[in-house]
């Protein structure tokens, strides 16, 4: 009864009822808005520099897993061929000296005899005694293994902290007779911590990098590099997982959102991280932002709830309600069925469809954008995967023609990387013109690209992958030589129905074409 008497004293009529409707409800949107958009925003924020850290480790694990077995391949060769000359003087100090200046990837590099007493070095410079058997972490562990050794950081004779890798050498007879070694300086420039440290700056992010006995091999507080991590509360569960996502207190106490990576031949933890702290600083000014939009807009919505009467707010509510749908297909058709009466919902009408027409283009070309390869016009990684879909769901036999330039890495360095993009594009555009209508061209890294070719017979995609070949060995791109390519294929779902494991054979078949000779084609007989 109270209730109905303060109404009456206030006279109300419809447009006061609806007015006081309004700020009432504009009041309760605003502050449940506000406390929502603040929970999305944190929310967002800390799962995106989770998953941004997490893509930015794995890349670098990957470059520097590639980095390693290209090291270790490196000095297997050389094994090889100081095995078969292991008494020639000459060839051993010009071998040591090969392997040291040129790919700079070893600040020094030595030969052992099988007792520990070192034959060669280079540089000259770091004055080795050739008369001292060695007994450091790098002699010790390559001595009695007689395999390929990675170790741990340790300080090496000359009071370097270094790693140090090494492979055995064998005679012809497979009797043991020493091994040739690099060794890194991890205080010191080299390829390694080159690679860590590309520039990376995502709000705050470092990284450091951790041997499989948790001692830091790189970090950006140099001091730290050769000491063990402590205290870390995602040592044991970065231990578990090759590769994964974690917030973590760091040694120091410190609150952080980490991303990890393992290096598949030495077992090395690559982590990328950042202090929590450092990126929700920021939520403050994301929400000043949100507030000043929502008034305008709240404000707006008051203005014209305002000057309308009873009879019309219908209408109004109604285009409201599917302005926060325009991703929705069928708002669109929703708001041309809406009444307009008078102007200002004709106007309104006008503008949510413009809003969601804009909006379906946006997505669009998004779409285009984040499924295409912006250099070359293929698809890349994930458009690839969303055709793989397609032809799976529908249960259509394909080939994956797996198709990688021969001695790229040489062109880019001979001609520069401008020439290389000029390459991959003619490659791309040569690719295209041998393919029919309705195979995929992708290009899903570097000078690898893949042909998603439906097919009824294996026959059709051997004939695709070589005209793709014979066109390519054919065809010189401006003063560059004809480029060639090595092509891997395997068939889905004659190889598994597991697409992975169809990959995994297009890559091995590939892998086959280059170790084979390059500029061939090899497949599944």
């Amino acid at each position: 009864m109270k209730l109905k008497k303060f109404i009456f004293c206030l006279k109300l009529n419809l447009r006061k009822l609806i007015l006081f409707l309004a700020i009432f409800s504009i009041v309760i949107l605003f502050i449940a808005s506000l406390f929502v958009n603040y929970s999305i925003q944190k929310k967002e924020l800390l799962d995106t520099s989770l998953s941004v850290n997490m893509e930015y480790a794995t890349k670098i694990a990957q470059k520097t897993d590639s980095q390693i077995q290209t090291v270790l391949k490196q000095l297997d060769y050389s094994a090889m061929l100081l095995g078969q000359s292991f008494d020639d003087e000459k060839f051993k100090q010009s071998e040591v000296d090969r392997l040291k200046f040129q790919s700079n990837f070893f600040d020094s590099v030595i030969i052992s005899d099988k007792n520990g007493r070192i034959l060669n070095f280079s540089p000259s410079k770091i004055a080795l005694n050739k008369n001292v058997i060695n007994r450091t972490l790098g002699f010790t562990e390559s001595l009695d293994t007689r395999k390929t050794v990675i170790t741990s950081p340790y300080y090496s004779v000359k009071k370097n902290l270094i790693v140090f890798i090494s492979q055995p050498i064998f005679d012809r007879h497979k009797n043991y007779l020493g091994f040739v070694g690099g060794a890194i300086y991890l205080k010191e420039r080299n390829i390694i911590n080159e690679l860590l440290t590309i520039s990376f700056n995502y709000k705050d992010s470092y990284m450091y990098v951790l041997d499989s006995q948790h001692k830091i091999i790189f970090h950006p507080d140099v001091h730290r590099i050769g000491t063990y991590a402590t205290d870390n509360t995602g040592l044991d569960y970065m231990e578990k997982h090759s590769i994964g996502k974690i917030r973590l207190i760091n040694s120091k106490g410190v609150d952080n959102l980490a991303g990890f990576a393992k290096v598949k031949h030495t077992d090395w933890i690559i982590v990328s991280q950042q202090p929590t702290h450092k990126l929700l600083e920021k939520v403050p000014n994301l929400i000043y932002k949100i507030i000043a939009y929502m008034l305008v807009f709240y404000i707006l919505i008051f203005l014209i709830i305002w000057k309308i009467s009873y009879y019309i707010s219908a209408p109004l509510n109604r285009l409201a309600t599917m302005a926060s749908h325009l991703n929705n297909p069928e708002t669109a058709n929703q708001i041309k069925d809406v009444d307009a009466l008078y102007y200002e919902v004709r106007n309104f009408k006008r503008s949510l469809l413009q809003s969601s027409s804009n909006f379906s283009k946006r997505i669009s070309t998004l779409n285009h954008y984040v499924n295409t390869d912006p250099l070359t016009g293929l698809y890349n990684r994930r458009g690839m995967e969303l055709h793989i879909e397609r032809l799976m769901k529908a249960n259509i036999p394909f080939a994956i023609i797996a198709v990688d330039i021969d001695y790229f890495k040489k062109i880019n360095d001979q001609y520069g990387h401008e020439m290389g993009d000029l390459v991959l594009k003619r490659t791309a555009q040569n690719i295209k013109d041998c393919v029919r209508n309705i195979d995929i061209c992708c290009r899903i890294g570097g000078e690898e690209f893949i042909i998603l070719s439906p097919i009824d017979s294996q026959n059709l995609s051997i004939n695709i992958a070589e005209r793709v070949r014979q066109l390519l060995e054919k065809s010189p791109i401006d003063h560059i030589p004809p480029v060639t390519v090595s092509i891997g294929i395997a068939h889905w779902p004659e190889i598994s129905t597991d697409i992975h494991k169809v990959f995994k054979s297009a890559d091995e078949y590939l892998y086959l074409a280059k170790a084979e000779g390059r500029n061939c084609i090899r497949y599944k007989k």
